[in-house]
């Protein structure tokens, strides 16, 4: 990844700003001028980055009025809402949430790669589940998540779909923290091992229609550990 231009970093921080609530939502913002004062940075800066967060539609331009902050309803940049439920939702909220996108996402990709997968997608699947057992066995929760995670990837890139694998990468870091803390748990991860190979074993068979119900059956094991084992005893 490149290194991040100084109209990328005025416009995060005017979108944490927005998140903090220091910018309400329906709240006029500064002038350029005022804002350039501010960060440090000129006029031009400014503009291009509030240019940024217009695209983005956190913020709403009128003319002779002045640029408004929009709701987080209407935003239309993954990262900036994943942001905002980060630091205003509860975490109950968030997990649940992530995990229904989970759903949509890799339900539909197992049941695309049931037909497209390769004989080294399938035999990388089964390093990965191989790894987690491993660390569970070991009591090792950092390599049973990445081993879990490299495990979703597989099927992502395997449904042949390029589209799958980019919508999913903005989820990443969240999913990752998530993951580690239901992980975390050994009966989750006991579960998790036993979907995983529920999962294999469809993709195994090429049924798109054992995948995906395989998949659906895992989303379900995950919501129900995560409600029995982490929301619930928070």
């Amino acid at each position: 990844m490149g290194r991040a231009t100084l109209v990328d970093m005025v416009a995060d921080e005017i979108l944490r700003r927005v998140i903090d609530g220091e910018l309400a939502e329906g709240a006029v913002l500064p002038s350029e001028a005022d804002i350039g004062a501010q960060l440090d940075v000129s006029r031009l800066t400014v503009r291009e980055a509030l240019k940024e967060l217009r695209a983005k539609n956190v913020l709403n331009a009128v003319r002779g009025r002045g640029t408004f902050v929009n709701p987080v309803s209407e935003w239309t940049s993954l990262e900036a809402v994943l942001r905002s439920m980060s630091a205003g939702g509860t975490a109950a909220q968030v997990s649940v949430q992530l995990l229904e996108v989970r759903r949509m996402i890799e339900v539909g990709a197992a049941e695309l790669a049931a037909s497209r997968r390769s004989d080294a997608d399938l035999e990388r699947l089964r390093h990965h589940l191989d790894h987690m057992v491993d660390a569970h066995a070991a009591e090792d929760v950092e390599r049973f998540v990445a081993a879990d995670i490299a495990f979703h990837d597989v099927i992502l890139r395997a449904s042949g779909n390029l589209m799958v694998p980019a919508l999913y990468e903005p989820l990443g870091k969240l999913l990752s923290q998530g993951r580690r803390e239901t992980s975390a748990v050994p009966d989750i991860q006991e579960h998790a091992i036993q979907m995983h190979r529920n999962v294999l074993t469809a993709l195994e068979s090429g049924s798109p229609e054992d995948a995906r119900r395989a998949m659906n059956e895992h989303m379900d094991q995950t919501l129900g550990d995560l409600q029995r084992f982490v929301l619930d005893r928070a």
